[in-house]
């Protein structure tokens, strides 16, 4: 636990956690990690209100950091029960945020399949990585800008995961020649969902062909049933678009049962937070990735305007937006995670470059 067996500079282990009383907002998505061959830990929270998302940012030392009570700045965590229940801590009211809430597992975590990107014209190793995911409800309090905002677990729900291995982190290696060839496309879906009698969570990566890099659908049942988790097939995704952007508005996802029997989940985005505006995700516009070093004991805030700050909204189509997802299946009502980001070619979407929008 001391040492990672691999030196590879881009080494983490990161928690994420997203929380929403089923709307858009307030919206919260948080989470931290540690980078053992960078010497550093950080942690982040975003929420969006209104056109602005506010963030709140520390970072330190990884030095004598208990790996069983992780803490750094005004952030901390605290196991009360391994995969049930979980208590996040954010202090940072000075810089707009703060909130205590406790997570309870709704179904049992599931473990995703191993993630393995090979990138650039070398076919380097980009990401090499392992997760778990899980959903569940949130109680407690969270606090924006001055307003509190009560935490009710009837109402509050979200998904978090767990992700360790290799990614790229810290501040960015030269690009060599990846800098005159840069990659010509980058499309993923990740939609974790709960439903009343189960959980289920797609992932899909593809190449700029349509080639699927990484491919996940599975249900998670009820601790109670006593059932495997199920594999839903090649789930085969339309994602809805608003037209002239490749702002998404929803999508359908086609899944199979395993006797063949087709589900059909429709997804409804109820708003977003941007990944790349203040919570240290690629590209982010503040500047600050996660395992940067940003010297001991460093806390930062940034308000960002996502609508009429020119600067944002233009960056905004060139990373992940996290949505909150209203799902159906049927008759069934789900709520959820609704990540989905794409920019340069993907031929299945009909999308030939980085200018390219939907009709």
């Amino acid at each position: 636990m001391a040492h990672m067996a691999s030196s590879d500079r881009n080494a983490y282990d990161r928690c994420y956690f997203n929380a929403h009383g089923r709307t858009g907002e307030p919206f919260l998505v948080t989470g931290l990690g540690i980078y053992p061959n960078l010497g550093v830990i950080d942690a982040y929270c975003t929420v969006r209100v209104g056109d602005r998302q506010i963030s709140v940012r520390a970072s330190d030392a990884l030095d004598g950091h208990d790996r069983l009570a992780p803490s750094v700045g005004p952030f901390r965590i605290e196991v009360i029960d391994p995969l049930e229940r979980v208590r996040f801590v954010c202090d940072g009211d000075d810089h707009g945020v703060g909130f205590d809430l406790t997570w309870q597992g709704s179904h049992p975590a599931v473990d995703e399949v191993p993630h393995v990107w090979r990138s650039g014209p070398a076919g380097k190793v980009a990401l090499d990585a392992q997760r778990f995911a899980q959903m569940g409800s949130w109680e407690g309090e969270l606090r924006v800008d001055g307003t509190t905002h009560t935490v009710d677990p009837d109402v509050w729900l979200g998904s978090r995961d767990r992700s360790w291995g290799i990614r790229p982190t810290g501040e960015p290696e030269p690009p060599a020649r990846a800098g005159d060839e840069p990659i010509e496309g980058f499309w993923w879906l990740y939609v974790p969902l709960r439903f009343d009698d189960f959980t289920i969570v797609v992932i899909i990566q593809e190449d700029p062909d349509g080639y699927r890099v990484l491919n996940d659908a599975t249900r998670v049942w009820p601790a109670s049933a006593n059932r495997r988790p199920e594999q839903l097939g090649w789930p085969r995704a339309e994602i809805h678009y608003r037209s002239g952007t490749r702002m998404p508005t929803g999508a359908t996802i086609h899944l199979t049962e395993q006797d063949g029997t087709p589900l059909v989940l429709e997804v409804e985005s109820l708003g977003f937070v941007a990944l790349n505006a203040g919570t240290g995700y690629g590209g982010d516009v503040t500047g600050w990735t996660h395992g940067m070093w940003k010297g001991r004991d460093w806390v930062d805030g940034v308000d960002k305007d996502l609508v009429n700050d020119p600067a944002v909204a233009g960056m905004l189509p060139f990373g992940l937006l996290d949505h909150v997802a209203k799902a159906r299946i049927g008759d069934a009502e789900g709520w959820g995670l609704f990540e989905h980001g794409t920019f340069g070619r993907h031929d299945p979407s009909g999308f030939a470059d980085y200018g390219s929008v939907a009709p």
